[in-house]
């Protein structure tokens, strides 16, 4: 008995799926290295008046993902907020002071499209707005760091000082892209 091309991709498909989620949840074996070489390699990316959220790098420790990212937001920039309903971020301030709320109630919540780099490869699924009322009103500067849970509305109200943080993304439940290396670095920045 011949399989049929429907049968033959039906068997291929699986078997990609079966792989695609034997490697997402392979433990990286070795520790990855996020050098200040490439913080600045990515930040030199970023727009002198705008906002900008670059990953760096995901990785597949196992049981959750773990990325590394950096935004720089200009003083002049549009700032707006977000939630994101799976990953949880942590914001370690370089340069730049703003004010920062959290928690509260988003001001004309969206959500962030499906297909979009957002929730693709910076944060997973997400709503936006263009504010938020009331939360919790905070100054921040170099050195601060801030934990932000998944489900909890952030924005910056005002960055006095064009800023740039890192940020570290957990991912417990693996939508962030395992692997993933930012083009300003693949190219293989000097070290």
């Amino acid at each position: 008995m011949r399989p049929t091309l429907l049968a033959m991709l039906a068997i291929l498909f699986v078997a990609s799926q079966a792989v695609t989620q034997s490697q997402s949840r392979t433990p990286q074996l070795s520790a990855v290295d996020v050098t200040n070489a490439d913080i600045r390699a990515t930040i030199r990316t970023a727009p002198a008046d705008a906002v900008m959220d670059q990953q760096i790098r995901v990785v597949d420790i196992g049981k959750y993902n773990v990325a590394v990212g950096v935004l720089h937001r200009a003083a002049r920039a549009k700032q707006t907020a977000i939630s994101h309903s799976q990953v949880t971020e942590i914001y370690h301030i370089i340069e730049g002071t703003g004010t920062f709320v959290t928690g509260g109630e988003m001001v004309e919540p969206a959500p962030a499209p499906a297909d979009g780099n957002t929730v693709k490869v910076l944060v997973g699924p997400s709503t936006g707005g263009t504010a938020i009322r009331g939360g919790q009103t905070r100054k921040v500067g170099p050195g601060d760091v801030i934990v932000i849970p998944p489900g909890v509305a952030h924005w910056f109200s005002g960055v006095e000082s064009d800023m740039n943080y890192l940020v570290v993304r957990v991912d417990l439940d693996h939508v962030l892209p395992a692997g993933y290396v930012n083009p300003a670095i693949a190219r293989g920045p000097a070290r």
